[in-house]
């Protein structure tokens, strides 16, 4: 009986040691962030709602009464599991975070700066869609959705160079495509496509295709002024566009002032569901999203003020050590001072951060990718 008893403690003991083992392994380090105060009015609480925002561009449903984004002082330390990512996401984050975690200025900081780490998440298209789940095959998108027959044409778009086809499926919910064909005029062979989906936390998700139909990292400019997809938010503002300009009408096609008033509905009823949600970013609060893009434009086009913080030196030993580079005014965002291009001051910083795309909007002559 009593060894019947030890072995049954025995077993019952190793078990225990085996989960906590376990548990201890799949463990993750949260991911702290240093927020670089880079404007007047910048502080903390503002860096706080402009990464909530980014991370809602990802796909987190950002729970109520989450506490996934803790606060203290000039750092914020993020839990991603409680987010409300899903498992694809967790995963991609977790590898970005790996290579983040063994980066020089990690490991000097114990942080990484908040203007890097956005410039990571939404800048780098491929980051954007690995994290987002945005399909590599056009056909796998499609596939999807039903498409509705009727299409919109536009021969006069605000963005593109060309003619644009546009298909759509009904809206149900947080669930709808919107599928573009870029149509040269003159030939009508398809050069690009773009997609724009609805995703289940308000947001929008973008995708862009070559003319076989495979994921690529930003529209041709030569064709269209689309950018990448932190462009696209940029311009849509986490909502569907209607149209700006009066249209021609084309036989086969829905008239243009009816396709105007479709997709303003689409627009107007999309806005209502955003503002029904319980969780998730403010959508009401139409301006905080700029708070998302001041983080990056900051970071990409830093003052002297900004990197003194970022790297503990005085404005004017910073001002010293750059002496000779280029300086110039955001023409947005004039209250930022004078700045550097961020490219332009990375080799004279006292450690070396990951490297960032070489631009967050724009067509990348060095596009990073540490996920895939």
């Amino acid at each position: 009986m009593k060894k019947t008893i030890l072995l049954l403690f025995y077993i019952a003991f190793i078990s225990c040691t085996n989960t906590t083992y376990d548990d201890i392994v799949a463990e993750k380090p949260s991911l702290v962030l240093k927020c670089n105060k880079a404007y007047e009015e910048d502080n903390i609480q503002k860096a706080k709602i402009g990464l909530e925002w980014t991370l809602s561009y990802m796909g987190a449903s950002l729970p109520l009464n989450n506490t996934g984004v803790k606060v203290e002082n000039n750092l914020i330390e993020i839990d991603f599991k409680k987010l409300g990512f899903n498992s694809n996401a967790i995963e991609k984050l977790e590898k970005l975070n790996e290579v983040i975690f063994t980066s020089e200025e990690y490991q000097v900081n114990n942080n990484i700066d908040l203007g890097r780490y956005v410039s990571l998440l939404f800048g780098a298209s491929e980051h954007y869609y690995e994290i987002t789940g945005v399909p590599y095959l056009l056909s796998e998108m499609l596939d999807n959705y039903q498409l509705n027959s009727e299409r919109g044409y536009v021969n006069n778009s605000g963005v593109s160079f060309e003619h644009r086809l546009i298909s759509f499926s009904e809206q149900e919910g947080f669930n709808q495509l919107f599928f573009c064909e870029e149509v040269d005029p003159e030939t009508g062979i398809v050069i690009e496509y773009e997609t724009v989906e609805l995703m289940q936390n308000g947001q929008v998700r973008f995708g862009i295709y070559d003319k076989d139909g495979y994921r690529i990292n930003s529209t041709d400019p030569l064709h269209s002024n689309a950018g990448k997809p932190a462009k696209c938010m940029w311009c849509h503002e986490s909502g569907i566009q209607p149209l700006f300009s009066e249209q021609d009408d084309f036989e086969g096609f829905i008239p243009y002032l009816e396709f105007k008033d479709l997709l303003t509905d689409f627009k107007n009823s999309h806005k209502n569901l955003q503002n029904s949600l319980v969780d998730g970013v403010d959508y009401q609060e139409t301006q905080q999203h700029t708070l998302t893009e001041l983080i990056y434009i900051s970071f990409m086009e830093p003052s002297a003020e900004r990197l003194s913080l970022e790297w503990e030196m005085t404005v004017s030993e910073v001002e010293n050590l750059l002496s000779g580079l280029p300086i110039h005014i955001h023409e947005e965002f004039f209250y930022l001072g004078d700045l550097y291009d961020r490219e332009d001051v990375e080799s004279f910083a006292p450690f070396s951060g990951l490297q960032v795309s070489s631009s967050v909007r724009e067509e990348s002559e060095a596009e990073v990718n540490y996920i895939n």
